[in-house]
């Protein structure tokens, strides 16, 4: 029988086993016949878009924010290379976690920031008196930053999200929106 890459099986033992063999292919049997779970399905995880994953970098460790699902929708988090079940120390910063909502509303925005950072106030485009400038699709928003290789910062101490290009950084607070 050939094994994956890095399988091995011990001709020993490692300890006794928790179920034995009958009972454990039984419990495969009943599994196999009832097939998956009511609501779930094998595409699933295939539906869950993270637009924002590998833009986000944590504001308190420096570390790219992992995706996570969290109620049905996209979040990012940091837990700041703390995953083990030790007590945190005393000065260790609290994980950061941030859903992809709160988040996509100010891209436009800090887009705009980005591309006109020393641009003086000046008469705003405007189609039946909207500022369009703020409404670009937040898709197209990060299809830039991908391009042009902009990484994104969440501070969730202040709660700020900047952005960091070559030529300048830009912050714009985090509000409920």
């Amino acid at each position: 029988m050939d094994l994956p890459d890095g399988w091995v099986i011990s001709r020993q033992r490692a300890h006794p086993p928790l179920v034995s063999e009958a009972d454990f292919i039984a419990a495969q049997n009943v599994s196999a016949a009832r097939g998956p779970a009511p609501g779930s399905s094998l595409a699933a995880p295939s539906l869950r878009r993270y637009l924002l994953a590998g833009l986000l970098v944590c504001g308190g460790c420096g570390r790219r924010m992992e995706s996570a699902w969290s109620n049905g929708k996209a979040a990012y988090r940091c837990r700041h290379g703390h995953t083990t079940a030790a007590r945190p120390g005393p000065g260790r910063v609290k994980n950061a976690y941030i859903r992809e909502d709160r988040i996509l509303p100010h891209l436009p925005a800090l887009h705009l920031q980005l591309a006109e950072p020393a641009a003086p106030q000046r008469r705003r485009r405007t189609r039946r008196g909207i500022d369009t400038r703020h409404h670009a699709d937040p898709e197209d928003v990060i299809r830039h930053l991908r391009e042009h290789q902009v990484s994104l910062t969440y501070d969730p101490v202040s709660g700020t999200l900047s952005a960091r290009t070559a030529e300048a950084t830009q912050a714009i607070a985090l509000t409920a929106s």
